[in-house]
């Protein structure tokens, strides 16, 4: 199942796509209207969707007539690996890392499919990595890897979009990780059971017509049982968290000369199995009061 969140009439909602439409699901009393309070439903809201599916009942709206949000458009929790594959490491000249090296992004950066990515006015040095993510789909702690797949609601495509130059300000390298519009997220949400392996999956990435990466989860030296294990000996993942799992080689900052994102542009990542998540570049507007 696609889990979607949407726009339309200037109102936002969750439904799940089928055939180049979105089942609406503001009729259904059984289904909450946002995605955090969907998943935190659990398996009834799960049930009453593929219900209103199945049915034929629900309000069928094209795909083609809406604004596509982030599945989940303010996360509790953004959390993103680093060097977690051996090519990208390889590029970077950093050592792998004895553990999972994670950090922040702070969730106003979220933006869904289609919308601008936005160059900073502070910086020119405005960078893509194309990447798995996962949403926790129920609060948990301490979760064996054994069970790790039993939390996970389902994955979707991010862009880690960098600020370079910022990134590098401190170690934790959060502000650089956090500009606005630096964390497109989406299409859609494809829930765990439609993704029997999520570590074997094609992804690439393209600015305009040109590849920038390609490889598979498969590489990937942390999966994603892992991290959830990992962290949630830390702390408590809750319904709607996201985790994004690392970008392969191929980003901008390395390549010569220099790929860095410029307004104009359009980034496109496809991840097997999942669609693909776009977002042209702008330069920043000017800021309203």
């Amino acid at each position: 199942m696609k889990l979607i969140t949407f726009s339309h009439q200037n109102k936002t909602r969750i439904g799940a796509v089928v055939d180049g439409y979105i089942v609406d699901s503001s009729g259904c009393k059984s289904i909450p209207a946002q995605m955090i309070d969907f998943l935190a439903a659990g398996n009834g809201a799960l049930a009453a969707m593929r219900e209103l599916m199945a049915s034929g009942s629900g309000v069928r709206i094209p795909l083609s007539d809406v604004s596509i949000a982030a599945p989940v458009p303010r996360p509790g929790k953004y959390l993103a690996i680093s060097l977690n594959y051996a090519d990208h490491i390889a590029e970077t000249g950093r050592e792998r890392p004895e553990y999972p090296s994670f950090f922040t992004k702070q969730s106003t950066c979220v933006i869904g499919h289609g919308t601008a990515i936005q160059r900073p006015k502070v910086s020119d040095k405005l960078d893509y990595e194309g990447e798995l993510a996962f949403v926790i789909g129920r609060r948990c702690r301490h979760v064996p890897m054994d069970k790790a797949r039993e939390v996970i609601a389902g994955f979707t495509i991010a862009n880690d979009v960098s600020v370079r130059d910022w990134q590098m300000h401190a170690p934790t390298m959060m502000v650089g990780k956090s500009f606005d519009t630096c964390g497109p997220l989406g299409p859609w949400l494809v829930t765990a059971d439609e993704l029997p392996d999520p570590h074997n999956l094609a992804i690439k990435t393209w600015v305009d017509d040109e590849l920038r990466q390609n490889a598979n989860t498969s590489q990937m030296l942390f999966n994603c049982y892992e991290m959830v294990a990992y962290l949630s000996q830390a702390m408590t993942l809750e319904p709607g968290d996201v985790i994004s799992t690392g970008t392969p080689a191929g980003v901008g900052v390395k390549m010569k000369p220099r790929g860095y994102l410029r307004p104009g542009q359009t980034v496109r990542i496809e991840i097997e199995g999942i669609g693909i998540l776009s977002n042209p570049v702008i330069a920043e507007p000017e800021a309203v009061f």
